[in-house]
């Protein structure tokens, strides 16, 4: 609830944001109430987990992100092109769905049992266990991977079609994302019943093809294959990020579910910032073109390296279970 609550401030305050300096403060709020929500949300859809139907909380732990990115986009696009006053106006309208949000988990069962030390479980903690460490290590770098590559093109996305297509209309760079985000959130549901190693190995591998063809619209083949590689690393984005949550959170007790995601998304909103950063920097310097290139060969050696200590840990997987019958 207090995360809801200061995602709605944070977006009164964008709405109202008059300089660099306020847009930033403002952005820093929405970031710092993102993470608490994220881990604090995807924990409580763990505990509260039909019994019945397993699986299904790290299903929407995998696709709630994508989706909602996906939506965000998309109605953000719209109002900014048909909404009066859209810089205003895209906020309010999420001041108010996080704010009804915040009433409707007042009316939500609570999972944790109330004891001392309220102000103590607010200190930042992340402690993964052994079993998710091992299965954090063989993925971290698939994961690493695609939310870099999905931090390009939600950053730098627009500029590339409009480099690529200058007379582009203007909701065509919101769309390039749009594009990744919806080929996530399908594929996170298509592949929801396939093995976890098989999907983030395939995933991963997708990595390679897309950067390819993204780049390929900057020699020539134009707008359609910079929309076909924002297709195909959001294929790689839901299927990576489908199989390494569902072989992260795998025969986890309850009591380490919140640290365990917590750590898995700070290597994921890290993995998406840091290098948007930096090829924001690069391009100023070295140009777009150029900064293109860099990441996306950059991303395409790291998928690779996460298809090699995938095969590995399956490898040692398959090598214990030997072990282990008479």
């Amino acid at each position: 609830m207090g995360a809801l609550l200061v995602e709605a401030a944070s977006m009164v305050l964008l709405a109202s944001a008059d300089g660099a300096g306020a847009l930033i403060a403002a952005r820093v709020l929405q970031g710092a109430a993102t993470g608490a929500a994220t881990s604090a949300a995807g924990a409580a859809l763990l505990d509260l987990e039909d019994p019945r139907r397993p699986g299904r909380s790290a299903l929407t732990n995998s696709i709630a992100p994508v989706a909602g990115m996906a939506a965000g986009v998309l109605a953000s696009t719209l109002l900014i092109r048909f909404a009066p006053a859209p810089t205003v106006i895209t906020y309010v309208v999420l001041a108010i769905l996080f704010a009804a949000q915040a009433i409707a988990v007042t009316f939500t069962a609570e999972t944790a049992r109330p004891h001392a030390g309220a102000l103590r479980s607010l200190r930042p903690r992340l402690a993964v266990p052994p079993s998710a460490r091992r299965a954090l290590l063989a993925v971290g770098t698939g994961v690493v991977a695609i939310w870099a590559l999905g931090g390009f093109y939600s950053s730098l996305g627009p500029s590339l079609v409009h480099l690529v297509a200058p007379g582009a209309p203007q909701a065509a760079g919101g769309m390039v994302f749009f594009t990744l985000t919806a080929a996530a959130a399908l594929t996170v549901w298509t592949l929801r019943r396939t093995a976890p190693h098989a999907a983030a190995g395939g995933g991963s591998l997708t990595v390679v093809p897309a950067a390819a063809l993204t780049l390929s619209g900057l020699h020539g083949a134009g707008l359609p294959a910079v929309f076909g590689g924002a297709a195909l690393a959001g294929t790689a984005f839901g299927a990576v990020s489908q199989g390494a949550l569902r072989m992260t959170l795998a025969s986890l007790a309850a009591q380490d579910r919140a640290a365990t995601l917590a750590a898995y998304y700070v290597l994921s909103y890290l993995s998406m910032s840091l290098p948007a950063i930096a090829a924001g920097a690069a391009t100023q310097q070295y140009g777009l073109r150029t900064t293109a290139h860099a990441y996306a060969v950059a991303a395409a050696l790291l998928a690779v390296t996460a298809v090699a200590a995938l095969a590995v840990s399956r490898g040692r997987t398959a090598h214990s279970a030997h072990d282990d019958l008479p």
